[in-house]
């Protein structure tokens, strides 16, 4: 079997599979089994886990994939059971569904759990009644508005779907039931281990119960026998456990009495057990003819039929819907319920003419190829897709900015609890530090940056002081004064995890001891950055990354307004600019505006660099290229009805592919505000104000999904957008964006973050301290997109 390697932004990493599970001895408990699986070996790389409807608390000695039990008539386990996957939380619930498998009136316990949950619901539907009662349609109405996709298993049960219960087509998915990939073989390749080689086999097989139609079969036996002898009926399965408790072996006991009765007991072979797939594959594998003697049209589905038609046997059945469409065009044999002499009629015609059988044989393997559950799952698969993306397609309000919308207070709760005396966490487990990630100078430069503009703010906080202080001094373990260049990556045991850091880490140093230099009141602080600038910047022309080559520019903007006329730094500044500047011009054409034939991460940050340069060599050339720059790149994260949508991570985008609308990253929002800023320092242009309002609006629900990702009251960030749902971790980079940007903002209102006076000067910080320029104040936007759901 081939691994798939999921990639794409909306593929399905984490599934929930819902139902009844083996060693329950249950059709659907197989059904499930099988998906998880194949859904396990085709992707590897994925996460699964199980939660099974008991119907006997403590019988079912369950596998470790099953991570949770509840009970088919106890309504409050299902809502423990929500509570634990929502707890989970997958990107996908996937249910089988059938209603006698939960509790209440039609199964509507199972209601009570999926409407607690949090997460898309895709919902496979193994049962679909075309008359059904006041209960199953209310029920089934139920399902269909909770759940995001529906699965079906024939083009019958689509029908139904919208006939009878009015459910669009286009939250419809047919995927075929999964069969095991067997090769097609002659029957007497597996005869042998049953002892029958000299017989020609027909097989039922499944749960038995009075619908199954077997007395028919049997009934039709003797007329068979008589005309082709060498034949032997085998009826594999175990009596179905409900039958079981409520009359033991009745059924069973009958059919057998019937035989005797009619003299073909020795036609006759039970195998009276649940068999393991294996098993069942060889007996399938042995067999000739499959029967399916179903008394009623009424059934969707056949899990038998399934397997035996895919693994190429030759098939008579019964004409129940699942049964009329799988059959259809000479791939099998119809015959009228309760009708013996048909059957009979038909055995005989598939016994004694082998070039009809084998024909027959050989169009259900060639038909059921594409029904093996390496198929099917990667069907299942598209479906999980779609139904992350359908969760989030909301009809949205057209975005209008509003003036009356009050910025929120600065709270440094959650960057406090991410900072020990070594440094800042680079990542969290939800909302606190994740100790195995350490620290990197990466996060703990851009803390420095965030603790001056505070300081430069006039926000006061009793911890600030001690912020500052410990991120400057993890900067300055960080340098390795022997070769001028900065470790980024440091264990939680304080030890460094590599020689020498990424380019990232040297350009961020270079714009975090720049940005000191140019704003702190700290005559020691200044004195310490001058140090570690003047000799981390002249590492940066050795260096190849755009992104460290453009974190380095913004240092040496900050540290020219302090000391406009350093000519060594003024060279590298020109190099680097000439450098953006070549690539822009080998990378850009008429439909990609850019510098790189990838966006990927900080991209905005690129367009900033070259304002700057613009404006500190008085380049137009270098201004032209960050506007234009700009310009598209904001339009393409632009939704259209406004909002800002950003450009995601998952996969990043490729020149000449699709955008990546996800994973939307906390960081390419805060990009956005700072360098849009910017760009209307430079041209006063009412636009670039507006369009850094947007990007702050995502962090407060204009976004995709309408969720709140930014959490006012500590200060903390979810790390990501994801097509369904957020990141629920809340790490220093995330949180670093939308301190930064909050901050921003307040600074560009002129208005105090906290009790404290601030100087209406101060609108220009990020943006330079010359004092030509003011921000005017901004109006903020308070209207959200229809079904605004805060998740935070």
């Amino acid at each position: 079997m081939t691994n798939n390697t999921l990639s794409s932004e909306t593929d399905v990493r984490r599934v929930a599979f819902l139902g009844n599970y083996l060693p329950r001895r249950c059709g659907i408990a197989t059904f499930t089994t099988d998906i998880f699986k194949s859904f396990q070996s085709e992707y590897p790389d994925a996460e699964g886990f199980v939660v099974a409807v008991t119907d006997r608390k403590g019988e079912y000695d369950y596998p470790g994939e099953v991570r949770f039990e509840f009970q088919e008539q106890d309504e409050s386990t299902y809502i423990k059971a929500a509570d634990f996957l929502n707890a989970q939380n997958p990107e996908i619930v996937c249910l089988q569904h059938e209603y006698g498998i939960f509790g209440g009136n039609a199964g509507e316990y199972i209601l009570t759990l999926l409407q607690r949950l949090k997460m898309p619901i895709v919902t496979t539907l193994h049962t679909i009644l075309k008359d059904p009662n006041d209960d199953q349609r209310r029920v089934m109405m139920a399902l269909s508005n909770v759940s995001s996709r529906l699965i079906v298993m024939s083009q019958m049960g689509k029908q139904i779907l919208m006939d009878t219960f009015g459910i669009s087509e286009e939250v419809i998915d047919i995927n075929p039931h999964g069969i095991p990939d067997m090769p097609f073989v002659d029957p007497h390749f597996y005869k042998n281990k049953f002892h029958l080689e000299d017989k020609k086999v027909i097989l039922t097989f499944g749960l038995l119960g009075p619908n199954k139609g077997i007395e028919n079969v049997i009934r039709a036996l003797p007329k068979v026998a008589e005309q082709y002898p060498d034949f032997i009926y085998l009826i594999v399965g175990a009596t179905h456990p409900n039958l079981i408790r409520h009359e033991g072996e009745k059924y069973r006991e009958g059919i057998a009495q019937l035989a005797l009765d009619l003299g073909v007991e020795d036609k006759i072979r039970f195998v009276n057990d649940f068999l393991e797939l294996e098993d069942l594959k060889e007996l399938i594998g042995a067999a000739d003819i499959y029967f399916t003697p179903y008394l009623f049209e009424a059934q969707i589905t056949s899990g038998t039929l399934a397997y035996a038609f895919g693994c190429g046997k030759a098939v008579i059945s019964t004409p129940y819907w699942h049964a009329k469409e799988m059959l259809a065009d000479g791939k099998g044999i119809l015959v009228p319920f309760n009708d013996p002499e048909a059957i009979a009629t038909s055995l005989v015609d598939l016994l004694t003419n082998d070039s009809y059988r084998n024909n027959m044989r050989l169009k259900a393997y060639m038909a059921g190829r594409d029904t093996t559950w390496s198929n099917v799952i990667q069907k299942y698969s598209t479906t999980f897709s779609k139904a992350r993306i359908q969760r989030n397609e909301r009809k949205q309000l057209e975005y209008n900015l509003s003036p009356n919308l009050d910025l929120p207070e600065i709270n440094l709760e959650h960057l406090i609890n991410m900072t020990d005396s070594t440094g800042l966490f680079q990542h969290a487990r939800y909302n606190f530090p994740n100790f195995k990630e350490g620290y990197c100078t990466d996060d703990n430069a851009r803390a420095l940056i965030l603790t001056i503009m505070l300081e430069k703010l006039g926000f006061e906080h009793s911890k600030l002081s001690w912020l500052k202080s410990t991120y400057a001094a993890y900067i300055d373990y960080a340098f390795n004064e022997k070769s001028s260049s900065m470790h980024n990556f440091m264990s939680f045991d304080r030890k460094w995890m590599e020689i020498s850091g990424s380019d990232d880490s040297h350009g961020k140093t270079v714009w975090a001891t720049g940005f000191t230099i140019a704003n702190t009141k700290d005559p020691d602080l200044k004195a310490w950055a001058m140090l570690i600038f003047e000799r981390i910047v002249r590492q940066i022309p050795k260096m190849t990354s755009p992104r460290g080559w453009a974190f380095a520019m913004l240092g040496i903007h900050y540290y020219n307004e302090q000391f406009q006329g350093d000519l060594q730094v003024s060279r590298i500044q020109i190099e680097l600019a000439n450098r953006l500047a070549k690539l822009y011009k080998a990378v850009a054409t008429d439909d990609w505006c850019w510098f790189e034939e990838n966006m990927t991460y900080d991209n905005a940050l690129l367009s900033h660099a070259m304002l700057t340069a613009g404006a500190d060599l008085e380049s137009e050339e270098f201004t032209l290229i960050g506007l234009k720059t700009l310009t598209w790149h904001m339009s393409m994260q632009t939704a259209p009805n406004g909002y800002f949508r950003p450009i995601g991570n998952n996969g990043f985008w490729k020149k000449g592919s699709e955008v990546p609308f996800f994973d939307q990253q906390p960081l390419e929002a805060q990009c956005a505000i700072t360098t849009c800023l910017a760009a209307y320092k430079l041209t006063q242009d009412i636009k670039w104000k507006i369009k850094a309002e947007t990007a702050y609006e995502w962090f407060l629900g204009h976004n995709e999904l309408g969720v709140t990702v930014a959490n006012v009251n500590t200060g903390a960030c979810n790390d990501a957008l994801h097509a369904d749902r957020l990141n629920q971790n809340q790490g220093a980079e995330s949180t670093l964006a939308w301190l930064i940007s909050l901050t921003e903002m307040h600074i560009a209102s002129g208005k105090p973050a906290n009790s404290s006076d601030v100087s209406d000067t101060l609108g220009n910080v990020l943006s330079g301290s010359d004092g030509k320029i003011k921000l005017a104040t901004p109006s903020y936007g308070q209207s959200k997109p229809n079904g605004h759901i805060n998740h935070a």
